[in-house]
């Protein structure tokens, strides 16, 4: 069954080219989630005015991924310690999220996040909110590091399991 959730890591090139590597994941886009003025630019999106953050949507197949699993990549992926930062880039459109549309992922989501907190010292501030917008980002964003294998990433793409690739 396809669903799909929107993770916000950072710069969005990473978060993509990392999940998109994932069996199970069937399409990314890259975009702005959870902001408040109609079709954001990325320009519009760095003054820090439109309330946006970087994020990826996830198509996935709940038959061959989960849920749980998503969430413990995406955790490799960030410090869910550090508000507004991730990596070298530093902005409210920078912040880890979690934006779900699916309202039986907030439990699963929350419950998660609880079991992890056992595993840093300091709070976690990733939000885990319903989505309530998402834009996609300009097409020169969309599988930024797959045409630009040089291109800057805070997110260490060899951290996945070999089995858990395409």
């Amino acid at each position: 069954m396809n669903k799909k959730i929107y993770l916000a890591g950072g710069c969005f090139w990473g978060t993509e080219a990392y999940f998109s590597r994932l069996k199970g994941v069937c399409h990314t886009t890259c975009g702005y989630a959870n902001g408040h003025t109609p079709d954001p630019t990325y320009h519009d999106v760095c003054t820090k005015e439109t309330g946006y953050a970087e994020a990826v949507l996830l198509a996935y197949d709940s038959n061959l991924i989960d849920l749980s699993k998503l969430l413990t990549e995406f955790f490799k992926t960030v410090n869910p310690t550090t508000r507004n930062r991730q990596g070298n880039d530093i902005g409210s459109q920078y912040r880890s999220g979690i934006y779900y549309v699916d309202p039986e992922d907030e439990e699963k989501i929350k419950q998660f996040i609880n079991l992890k907190q056992g595993e840093y010292h300091r709070p976690i501030v990733t939000e885990v909110l319903p989505l309530t917008s998402f834009y996609p980002a300009e097409e020169y964003h969309q599988q930024y590091l797959l045409r630009n294998p040089n291109g800057y990433c805070h997110v260490n793409l060899n951290l996945i399991a070999e089995e858990d690739m395409k």
